[in-house]
């Protein structure tokens, strides 16, 4: 079973005005609930497991596009100093695929897959998937059964965040940072509607934000 840090329910997060909020968004925003020094932290933990477990092989590192982009260039960059200073290193890759499951803030049933034409790469490779986030778990289980009909040596799934929801298939990633509550979460590359991804820290949305940036 993974380890993770949990955010309770009942956790009533961070002001605002003490951190660092672009203020375009000041107003779009109830308060912070993972600062982005806490994020970095767990990141650099959840390296030093990846590399334990995976590090006796090559490893692809697959990108889940645009929500995952920046936990990805930074767990890569902790995993990269391992291989640096460790007297056993592996050679890592990357690569990148988008699936699209939201519209607005409701997963939708339909997972679009865009680049897995590629997937075919990726057999009998130690194969790493990076992604920002794991609601319902069913965009997840579809693109490991997509990467089932490749035939890796290895799969593992590192997610920052696992989301507390009735709405769960049950399923749970290899690595997770942290497990959050149902609510909508913005910032460190997660959007909504491609808003607030230039956001340090994870914070949860106002309600009023919702309908301001709804398409």
């Amino acid at each position: 079973m993974a380890s993770y840090l949990e955010i309770t329910d009942d956790e009533k997060g961070h002001e605002l005005s003490l951190f660092c909020v672009p203020k375009h968004y000041e107003e779009d925003l109830d308060r912070v609930i993972i600062p982005h020094g806490l994020i970095m932290d767990r990141t650099e933990r959840l390296a030093r497991d990846i590399m334990r477990d995976m590090g006796g092989h090559h490893i692809v590192a697959l990108c889940v596009l645009k929500g995952g982009y920046k936990f990805f260039a930074d767990l890569l960059d902790y995993i990269k100093l391992l291989n640096q200073n460790s007297d056993k290193s592996v050679p890592l890759t990357v690569d990148f695929i988008r699936l699209k499951s939201y519209s607005n803030d409701q997963s939708t049933n339909k997972v679009k897959v865009i680049g897995g034409d590629e997937l075919s790469a990726l057999t009998g490779k130690n194969v790493l998937i990076v992604e920002d986030i794991v609601e319902t778990g069913r965009t997840m289980q579809t693109l490991l059964s997509l990467l089932t009909e490749c035939n890796p040596k290895m799969v593992k799934v590192a997610s920052l965040l696992v989301k507390r929801t009735p709405r769960s298939s049950g399923y749970k990633p290899d690595y997770i940072g942290f497990e959050v509550p149902d609510k909508f979460l913005v910032g460190y590359a997660l959007d909504y509607n491609e808003y607030f991804r230039d956001l340090s820290h994870i914070c949860v949305l106002s309600e009023q934000a919702k309908e301001k940036y709804k398409v």
